[in-house]
């Protein structure tokens, strides 16, 4: 049965889950919350691991949270059950669009569905950075934000956004070194940061 439910509960997200795969983890957060199959953290962490994978972010997901439920039948399972919604609207879609594309009312539920993709991935967006960035149990607690945040991981974050994004200040165009390292493949940063929290051990603060 745990084989069936991983598939419907992903098959359910591969449906509904528009924008991409960070539009799937509002869906993966209700999994947790009904199932109790992975924790916050544990979904944090399989971001992170999905993130620094090949391949898109949902899928990976999928294969690790089924992985992490019933092993490799429920990572393939799991797998499955997102990718299955996806395959089969293509193709009907593939068949019956190109008539109706220039159709006024598809056209207004394709422009009625952006919103809701921006607000699937704004929400997930808001909830990682809960995870990563503040202590949900010290900010429980104290009720204070200020003693709930985990300052290291917010000083990483701003050095990381700075550095990726040097090449917009005009001021340090000019530097060599600087440029260089606004131009370094996303991949880096993500390695560094593993590094980084490793030595200085983030996932305790």
């Amino acid at each position: 049965m745990i084989y069936l439910q991983l598939f419907y509960e992903f098959a359910k997200a591969g449906l509904f889950a528009i924008g991409g795969g960070l539009a799937t983890l509002p869906f993966l957060q209700d999994i947790s919350v009904r199932t109790g199959w992975y924790t916050a953290d544990q979904l944090a962490d399989m971001i992170a691991v999905s993130e620094c994978t090949p391949g898109p972010i949902g899928v990976n997901m999928s294969t690790y949270t089924g992985y992490t439920v019933g092993g490799i039948l429920g990572a393939v399972v799991a797998t499955l059950g997102l990718i299955f919604p996806s395959i089969v609207i293509i193709i009907i879609v593939a068949k019956i669009l190109k008539a109706f594309q220039d159709n006024k009312y598809v056209k207004a539920a394709f422009y009625g569905l952006r919103p809701a993709s921006t607000g699937l991935i704004a929400a997930a967006c808001l909830s990682v950075g809960q995870i990563a960035l503040f202590n949900q149990g010290a900010f429980d607690s104290l009720k204070s934000v200020f003693f709930g945040i985990r300052y290291p991981a917010v000083i990483l974050a701003v050095i990381l956004w700075l550095l990726m994004n040097l090449g917009t200040f005009k001021a340090l165009k000019k530097n060599k070194v600087l440029a260089k390292i606004s131009k370094l493949h996303p991949v880096v940063f993500l390695a560094a940061s593993a590094v980084i929290g490793i030595i200085f051990g983030f996932g305790g603060v």
